[in-house]
């Protein structure tokens, strides 16, 4: 059934594969009338249930595309999409409670209800299983065996992983001691080579201050030695300069003068 919504190409696909399973659900349900044999009725309505699961799907589909162009749409597009999904759910609500209907006539009461978000209910008929209003007794004894014996399977398996998780448990939490270890260690390092840095940085500053010391000192022999030094030049260029005192041990040796003896000669007058 076409309509006026405007649709984009993959609602427009959706649609339409939504209508021909409408189709083949009607055309399902008026040969299930025509149908005497209960055996083949169920599986017709199997079928049919099929189809439903398939409308389920589409509609989900329908409903996402949907919220993904809600944004890109009007509100009025967007009032008239959200309508015609209920439409279709609506639709397929009829086609569900005409199914319960049929299945209860059949005396199956396994029906399920399914939510589509607005009330819809939804056939899960298990395919390939045969139903329990057409066992014999030996039948429904073998099924239950078989039944508990999958169902002991299922336990054995859930100790098993029990059994792992709790191994996996007890691993993790020996390597995360491990590891609390390891950083409590690390810690302690860490609070050494601090403790380390700073005793060096008070003897990097110790021999600074003793490097600096040292050197005034030697500036200071320096200037000594370069004033005795000029002194010496000074005294050896000019003697004679009274302004610089001589230096103990480097004073020129005092001038002598020579006198003659006069000696008077006796007798000689």
């Amino acid at each position: 059934m076409a309509t006026d919504i405007p649709m984009t190409p993959q609602l427009e696909q959706i649609d339409g594969e939504i209508q021909d399973n409408f189709r083949a659900l009607a055309n399902g349900f008026q040969k299930l009338d025509k149908i005497k044999d209960p055996n083949r009725q169920s599986k017709q309505l199997e079928e049919l249930t099929g189809k439903m699961r398939e409308c389920k799907r589409l509609i989900k589909e329908f409903d996402r595309e949907i919220k993904e162009e809600e944004n890109k749409n009007s509100p009025e597009v967007n009032k008239q999409l959200n309508e015609r999904k209920q439409s279709l759910i609506k639709e397929l609500n009829s086609y569900v409670a005409l199914r319960k209907t049929y299945m209860s006539s059949l005396g199956n009461k396994r029906v399920e209800l399914f939510d589509m978000g607005a009330g819809a209910s939804d056939p899960t008929a298990e395919d390939n299983i045969q139903m329990a209003s057409t066992m014999n007794n030996q039948e429904l004894i073998d099924a239950g065996k078989k039944q508990m014996d999958e169902t002991d399977q299922a336990i054995q398996r859930s100790k098993q992983v029990v059994e792992q998780t709790m191994e996996v448990g007890a691993q993790t939490a020996g390597t995360l001691k491990g590891q609390t270890d390891q950083m409590g260690r690390i810690v302690n390092d860490l609070d050494t080579i601090q403790f380390s840095i700073k005793k060096a940085s008070q003897l990097v500053k110790e021999i600074g201050r003793q490097v600096a010391t040292d050197k005034c000192i030697m500036l200071f022999l320096l200037l000594i030695v370069c004033g005795v030094i000029a002194v010496i030049i000074v005294k050896i260029v000019n003697p004679n300069n009274k302004d610089i005192r001589d230096i103990p041990g480097l004073a020129p040796p005092a001038p002598t003068s020579r006198r003659l003896l006069y000696l008077p000669v006796s007798g000689l007058e």
